[in-house]
């Protein structure tokens, strides 16, 4: 079996190296959708030898789909830019190329939070499926959070090992992206006609932070763990307060 990694980038030069290093080991050919990095992601990718390509970032489902229409070989592997296969899901990968007896593949996404691995919060194991056989699935799902679906027809296996997603390496960089998808999910639910109020701004944030932190046992990352669920809560928070504004506007 031959496999296409296929990769979205925006202003990645500080993941996108580990990404491609890690994503040589088991491609046949490595696709980089890039959306006009301003950055030095163009030339790291073209040092790296892959297909390089540039097209405006369309949303996150959008954007994945149209990589994954650029891969011309059997099985599909997708990956974000700050993603990097551990050696054990490298091994399983390996195997699968080997003797590719499904059409879609699962595994567990372990995100790292300032150097820190979150075993809990809610962040872990965090399934998710990246590696399919072209055209047994399209990346679906509400924008920014896109998901892989799959046809009905389609058979799954789940493999041992972890994607290490090393996402954010700063408590500030966090809430940027806070800030950045709680805009988006507040234009999306206002689009479709949703609204906010005064029991949504309260309660929704702090049940979150329950769920996150008692029901998810966030405590048990520590410090961090903390932060994370605290973050989420304003997340939601977030979200619904621009949605309100929305609305008055």
């Amino acid at each position: 079996m031959k496999l296409s990694v296929v990769i979205i980038t925006f202003n990645e030069q500080q993941n996108i190296a580990a990404c491609l290093k890690a994503a040589q080991t088991v491609a046949d050919e490595i696709i980089v959708l890039d959306s006009f990095s301003t950055d030095k992601t163009p030339m790291i990718c073209r040092d790296f030898g892959v297909k390089f390509l540039q097209a405006p970032f369309a949303g996150f489902v959008e954007q994945k789909n149209a990589a994954a229409d650029l891969a011309s070989l059997d099985y599909i592997l997708s990956l974000d830019a700050d993603e990097v296969l551990s050696e054990k899901l490298f091994s399983e990968i390996k195997k699968v190329k080997e003797n590719p007896t499904y059409d879609a593949y699962s595994f567990n996404r372990l995100t790292h939070f300032c150097g820190q691995p979150i075993r809990h919060c809610g962040w872990y194991p965090d399934t998710k499926i990246r590696l399919w056989r072209k055209g047994s699935g399209r990346w679906g799902g509400q924008n920014p959070h896109d998901t892989m679906i799959l046809e009905k027809s389609a058979t799954l296996k789940h493999l041992s090992g972890d994607l290490l997603h090393y996402s954010f390496h700063s408590i500030e960089q966090h809430i940027a992206q806070i800030n950045k998808f709680s805009t988006i999910k507040a234009e999306i639910e206002f689009k479709k006609g949703k609204k906010s109020n005064a029991v949504k701004l309260l309660v929704h944030p702090a049940f979150k932070f329950f769920r996150s932190y008692v029901l998810k046992v966030g405590f048990l990352d520590g410090f961090y763990g903390y932060i994370v669920c605290k973050n989420s809560a304003h997340s939601t928070f977030l979200k619904y307060a621009k949605l309100r504004a929305l609305r008055k506007a």
